[in-house]
């Protein structure tokens, strides 16, 4: 902030919350879950342009506000690009069969009593040895959807359960990136900050996996076994299925937990798929290409070379398998983009003009226990998912602003770092426009609001965060602080 600009007031940085708050619940109210596919970028927009205004009247120059624009938008770009690759991976992986075959095998070996516990804990397992929940989500939440389908399950208690597992992983996962980040925020080191999550992370899973097997035995009943098999039947009727389709799967998980950059380790899964769909699929190919060129290689390369793009779109006379294995390619994510470019603006005019920095200041002030400033900082990360879209943001801006609060009353660095992660991470699948949230959309079918209500894991976590902090259980103080604790 410069000499000629003026502190926004309390009311300032209120104004455009308000307008977003409202105009989202608005939109959500007359478009339903179409509300992602345009009018929620409209209102996020709108409200950049009354935080603009705000600031306008306060002395700020476009030029400094057009800055931070372009800054909050370069922070989202290295997850837009793995959204977009993300695209072209699903797009080739069905062409190839990999999906298929994983819906294939799954409906062979996943009862229904069990199938939610199940996913979640599955995925769980995936994604502490590859440290992602976005690649977890990608490869076997979207096999775990087609066998719901197939069982005719509830996809948003499926999307649920992968979702928790996910994130459960990835935060258990040294390999994570936000793991790694909320640590280096907060000031401590990795491993602790892991064996300290884990106080309030296993509990938050075993909690969740006895309410989707509760679930599972409550609501599936018995599937339809007719149905299981005719699916699996109409699957090998298209497609070569073989465990030979799961090695770009292997391939994929073993540059995953080797810490290959996410960027490059999913443009060699897309494109190992496209191998594939060449070597195993030739007939699914075929039937794509355009009439002369059917057998013909150019015409196999420019199917390929489509499902990267645009993705495939296969017709069978079941609309629900139809529907399973067709879709992908980088242009199913285009909405995506546009809905976290619309958030970042927004979040960035909110920074860049100090908006939020009030807000979290006003904040402070209300903060007079261990307690009351550990729920601050857990609503605080939501409230900064909500506002910037972005969990590194939820992470880094509190994080920033609450540490040193957090060394004069006596905490260690691991009380923040815990707290850090288990709100400005685990609330960020919540939120339909955060990127976490578009993602899973775009990735599992499942609008956010449909699936949060069975994504246990992330509602449990910063409750037993909070309930922890005020009832002193395992809250770990600075050495000489008269409420010491002994270490962890």
């Amino acid at each position: 902030m410069t000499e000629t600009t003026r502190r926004p007031s309390y009311w300032q940085a209120l104004i455009p919350l308000l307008a977003l708050i409202v105009m989202l619940g608005s939109s959500v109210f007359l478009f339903g879950e179409d509300s992602s596919y345009g009018p929620n970028q409209i209102a996020l927009f709108i409200a950049a342009a009354i935080a603009t205004t705000i600031a306008f009247y306060n002395g700020y120059k476009w030029a400094d506000i057009e800055a931070g624009i372009t800054q909050g938008i370069s922070v989202a770009l290295g997850a837009i690009l793995i959204i977009l690759m993300v695209g072209s991976l699903i797009g080739t992986w069905l062409l190839a069969g990999i999906v298929p075959t994983m819906i294939y095998y799954g409906l062979e070996l996943l009862s229904p009593a069990w199938f939610y516990a199940a996913s979640c804990l599955i995925c769980a397992i995936v994604a502490i040895s590859i440290g992602s929940s976005w690649t977890t989500a990608a490869t076997i939440g979207v096999a775990l959807i087609g066998v719901a389908t197939g069982m005719e399950l509830s996809l948003a208690i499926t999307a649920g359960a992968v979702i928790s597992g996910a994130y459960f992983g990835d935060k258990m996962s040294p390999l994570s990136d936000t793991t790694n980040l909320a640590p280096a925020v907060a000031g401590t080191e990795l491993f602790a900050h892991i064996r300290y999550m884990t106080w309030t992370a296993v509990p938050a899973l075993l909690i969740s996996l006895i309410l989707f097997t509760v679930l599972g035995f409550a609501g599936s009943g018995v599937a339809n076994m007719d149905t299981l098999e005719a699916m699996q039947n109409d699957l090998q009727a298209l497609f070569n299925i073989s465990p030979i389709m799961l090695i770009p799967l292997a391939i994929l998980f073993a540059l995953a937990a080797t810490r290959k950059p996410a960027l490059p380790t999913i443009l060699i899964g897309a494109l190992l798929g496209g191998v594939w769909a060449l070597l195993f699929q030739a007939d699914v190919v075929g039937s794509l290409a355009d009439g002369e060129r059917s057998i013909a290689f150019v015409g196999q390369l420019e199917v390929v070379w489509a499902a990267l793009a645009t993705g495939i779109e296969i017709y069978t006379p079941n609309p629900d398998l139809a529907s399973l294995i067709s879709g992908g390619g980088m242009e199913s994510m285009t909405n995506t983009v546009w809905l976290i470019l619309a958030a970042m603006t927004f979040g960035a005019v909110m920074e860049t003009t100090g908006l939020l920095q009030k807000i979290i200041r006003g904040i402070l002030k209300m903060v007079h226990s261990t307690g009351s400033l550990v729920t601050a900082t857990v609503f605080t990360c939501f409230g900064a998912n909500v506002l910037t879209a972005d969990q590194y943001m939820a992470i880094v801006l509190p994080g920033r602003m609450y540490r040193e609060e957090y060394k004069n009353r006596g905490l260690d660095a691991r009380v923040l770092s815990r707290s850090l992660e288990s709100s400005g991470t685990i609330t960020s699948p919540l939120i339909p426009w955060n990127t976490c949230g578009a993602y899973m959309f775009s990735v599992l079918g499942v609008y956010p609001l449909h699936y949060a209500p069975f994504a246990f894991f992330l509602f449990l976590v910063p409750i037993l965060t909070v309930v922890y902090a005020y009832t002193n259980f395992k809250i770990l103080r600075l050495e000489g602080h008269p409420a010491e604790e002994a270490k962890a």
